[in-house]
């Protein structure tokens, strides 16, 4: 490593937060309340513990400023504390957050939901995307009365419950017998999901996936997922944790036009404050309220899924997308990100090691090694030039706040990391780049 970039990282340092993280880790298993936060995920000793946020820029501890993208896991898509978001929810707070009876305020949401999403009947708000995605898959297991729950291989996420977190190496804990009923197909393989649902003739209760990812659902490959779910009679339901604003103010069904029966919502929905939806067809979505003549599912009963400051802000947030082009804007500066750390790169010769993939509204970038394998220790190198370069990125999802001053300066810092990833690519070897050990994903079985 040359003098300068060592004496460089050096002057780099978090007394602050290091020690806030150490007062963490005694109080909270895991050091942080999202794994995907965890100081696992940065490098060693540069894991920032942060003061606040505005815009598209938070500050940690240490007085250290940085351009954030990824947001709050892709939840504050609009940036920090934005004005209109916060003007509601201050205007709710003064009235009450939570009463005996429904407020009005969720007959309000409620429409200004439906009003965005129109493939909807009905909606009904919680407080995170685990709760909505199981109360979805419960509702189908009581609709179609079968138990196997089809999820897509190749998405990473879907719920904290044990439905799906028993079919990850963190499955401790979990009985054998629930993960048995979880099978999964592979995304965008029409033929396989259909090999999937005659092999399980009459067993799966619904085929759930994020409609898209970081590549555009093949052509006709949705609506084919359509059909194979009529034809099995089972429930389709689009997971939109993601895809849901960033796509389009619809979703993903409302960008390509394929309507499932359940859908999930969240993250981008509240702009940080917590709400999410789970909404869809009304014959389905009446089997947990009280004008159904069946058997009741217990769909959603959350103390805290009606506050009246988390429901101010989604009207907020749908309201300023709506009016303002966000979508649009994310893309446009997506697109302009994306553009430009191709261009590094590529001028540093590793734009076949560094990729940024996915829809500009939601970039991500693999760091790949000098035989084009994925790598947590070149990720590991390029995330700390990154953070001393004043950016913090564990993705290169944008936020609306972003201007293209921020978009410009990322990109230079991109430059610098890139001369860098260069050296330990000709050297075979990036541990001396490292100052510590690689960051770890957060699906593995030992700590």
């Amino acid at each position: 490593m040359d003098t300068e970039e060592t004496e460089e990282t050096e002057e780099f340092l978090l007394p602050r937060s290091r020690k806030a993280n150490e007062r963490l880790h005694a109080m909270i298993p895991g050091g942080a309340h999202t794994y995907a936060k965890g100081d696992d995920q940065y490098p060693e000793n540069l894991a920032p513990v942060i003061s606040h946020g505005r815009g598209a820029h938070v500050w940690d501890i240490d007085d250290n400023r940085y351009i954030e993208y990824g947001s709050g896991l892709r939840s504050v898509s609009l940036g920090h504390a934005h004005p209109r978001v916060i003007e509601a929810v201050r205007r709710e707070l003064d009235r009450g957050s939570n009463f005996v009876r429904p407020s009005i305020v969720e007959v309000q949401a409620a429409e200004r939901f439906l009003a965005t999403v129109p493939t909807a009947e009905m909606v009904k708000f919680a407080k995170n995307g685990s709760d909505v995605t199981t109360a979805a898959v419960r509702l189908a297991r009581a609709v179609t009365g079968r138990a196997r729950v089809a999820i897509c291989g190749d998405h990473p996420f879907f719920s904290v419950d044990d439905w799906f977190i028993g079919t990850t190496p963190m499955s401790a804990g979990i009985p054998t017998a629930t993960t048995e009923l979880t099978v999964a197909f592979p995304y965008g393989d029409l033929a396989a999901t259909e090999e999937l649902l005659t092999r399980y003739e009459g067993e799966v209760a619904c085929l759930i996936l994020e409609p898209a990812g970081h590549a555009e659902p093949p052509p006709g490959y949705l609506s084919g997922l359509r059909d194979l779910a009529d034809r099995h009679g089972c429930v389709l339901i689009f997971d939109e944790m993601i895809t849901g604003l960033r796509w389009s103010e619809a979703g993903a069904q409302g960008l390509y036009g394929v309507v499932p029966d359940l859908s999930t919502f969240g993250k981008a929905l509240g702009n940080g404050f917590a709400v999410s939806a789970l909404a869809g067809r009304r014959d389905l979505m009446e089997w947990g309220g009280l004008r159904h003549s069946g058997d009741r599912v217990f769909l959603l009963s959350t103390t805290h899924g009606a506050e009246t400051h988390s429901l101010a802000a989604a009207m907020a947030v749908q309201t300023t997308y709506v009016e303002e082009g966000i979508t649009a804007r994310l893309h446009a500066l997506g697109e302009r990100l994306a553009a430009g750390v191709r261009a590094a790169a590529a001028g540093m010769g590793v734009g076949d090691h560094i990729v940024v993939r996915g829809r500009a509204s939601n970039l991500v970038f693999a760091t790949l090694d000098e035989n084009g394998q994925p790598s947590q220790r070149y990720r590991t190198l390029f995330l700390r030039q990154l953070m001393t370069g004043g950016v913090l990125a564990p993705s290169f999802v944008v936020s609306s706040a972003l201007d293209d001053t921020d978009i410009d300066r990322t990109v230079d810092v991109v430059s610098q990391a890139c001369a860098v990833y260069r050296k330990a690519l000709d050297a075979a070897d990036p541990t001396p780049w490292l100052a510590g050990r690689p960051v770890k994903p957060v699906f593995r079985r030992l700590a």
